[in-house]
Order: C-alpha cells, then structure tokens, then sequence
C-alpha cells in the first residue's frame, strides 16, 4: 500500500512505543455533539477494518478511543479480533455519552466500573493508556476524587500500563503530569496556550499526546499546507510522542502519514 512506515517512538517515562499519528476512533462510534466543520457518516464494519488495515499498513499503531466515543470501544473489540497486539490502546475514563448527551462521573467506583467495562469491550486483558476524560474542572476533578489514584492502583494490578489526563488547562496538565504518566492536551496553529504543559513534560520525563493537532480540522492557512504547518508546531516540540488525528477518510489518512514522516525526517525527530 505504501513504499514507507512511520517508526515508532517512545513515550517519555514508559516502555511504551508509540507511531507519531494516532488513529482517533471517534467517528467509528459518534455523529452527535461532535465539533466538526462538515458532517459525515459512521463507517460501517467493512470500511472501519479497512481504515484500520490502512493504518497499520502506514505504521499507525496507536489507536485513541473512549466510553465517551459512542460505540468506539464496542466496535473496536470484534475488529481488533486476532491482531490485538499490533495495536496500543488509549481509552479514557470519566466522560459518559448517552441518549445524545455527555454526563461525568469521576468517583473512583465509576473509574473501576469503566475501566472493567472497556476491558470487556475491547475484548482484551490491557490497556495500554487510560487518561480520565476532563470536563474541563481539571484540578477540582483530581484533588476531589482521587481518580489518577485509582488508575494508579488499576496499573499496579495489570490491567492499564501508564495513566493520565486529557486535560484543558496548564494547571491541570501539570498537576496531571506531576501525579501520573501522561497528558493529553491541545496543541495547534490556532491554540497553543497549553503549550507550558509541553515544556514540563519534557523537564520531568513525562508523556505528551496532542488532540486537535489540526484544529479538529479547522486549521487553514493562505498559500500554505496547514496539516503540514501544523505538524511542523506539534513535532518540533520534543515532548511531544504523537498527535491524534480523527480522520475517516483513507486519503486523508495516508496524506496526512506522508506529511507526518516527512515533517519528522525534516526536523530530525
């Protein structure tokens, strides 16, 4: 399918490698409530095992999903069957999407309950990361429920690898990283305010995954290449491990991986 493959990297401070692409699964699962320029449709089985397989065939091996994701993580476990351990999972806690709406649960019962599920879900016995799914109260949410401490307590029993928070603001990236693995914060052409949370990542060892790389694919710019601009701002930052891209569409994807190795090779990262 294509004459190259993006190598992996590790994730700061875990045995974990990652590709510099994630594949974002939210639209294998979810249509509503998601901010998007354009509508689209759900894939169904035939075209998501296809995206996978050209994912894979690129060297994406990291696959972003979440409960809050529709039916992501249900789909994902019956096409996932027999090539399990070509993939790293990330998964969050946290954020409920029912009946068209978003609901929160942070308690340490729930994150126990939701980690168990998507164990089941996903049709496995791990999960590489799960990050808890801010609602945007990111320093109330961990001094108030003690939910990086529960999945603390779930990777010392096997069944996460590395923990952390997708969060919203700096003080909570930070606080995140200063309790756990990983942050997964926003980061691109039009919003880079979080970007101190980077920079204690790399001062501290610790993990950082980029969502909205391309402006939840917002980003435009006169007479330039705006996925190429925007890889350029994500992987010239050395804390970054990878950027989670949502696309559905297979040029879009194999575009955006060519643009990705070759923004890297260029930067030498």
């Amino acid at each position: 399918m294509t004459d190259y493959r993006l190598e992996t990297r590790t994730i700061a401070g875990t045995d974990i490698r990652v590709s510099p692409i994630g594949f974002g699964t939210v639209k294998l699962g979810r249509d509503q409530g998601v901010k998007y320029p354009s509508g689209f449709t759900i894939p169904d089985d035939r075209e998501a095992l296809e995206l996978l397989q050209l994912a894979k065939s690129l060297g994406i091996n990291l696959l972003d999903t979440a409960p809050a994701y529709g039916t992501s993580e249900v789909r994902l476990g019956p096409l996932l069957k027999g090539q399990r351990d070509d993939w790293v999972i990330c998964s969050k806690v946290g954020e409920e999407f029912e009946n068209g709406e978003s609901h929160f649960d942070f308690t340490p019962e729930h994150i126990r309950f939701s980690i168990e599920r998507s164990l089941k879900r996903l049709n496995t016995d791990r999960i590489e990361m799960v990050l808890v799914h801010s609602s945007g109260d990111d320093v109330n949410i961990i001094q108030q429920y003690g939910c990086l401490e529960v999945l603390e307590d779930l990777k010392k029993e096997g069944k996460i690898l590395a923990s952390g928070m997708s969060t919203k603001t700096v003080e909570g990236g930070i606080m995140a990283l200063e309790r756990s693995d990983i942050a997964m914060v926003t980061y691109n052409l039009k919003e880079q305010a979080e970007k101190p949370v980077l920079d204690f990542a790399l001062e501290n060892s610790k993990g950082i995954l980029i969502k909205k790389a391309l402006a939840s694919g917002h980003a435009c710019l006169e007479g330039e290449d705006p996925v190429e601009k925007s890889m350029e701002l994500v992987f010239s930052h050395p804390a970054t491990s990878a950027a989670v891209i949502g696309t559905i569409n297979p040029k879009h994807l194999k575009s955006n991986a060519e643009t990705c190795a070759k923004v890297i090779k260029t930067l030498g990262v």
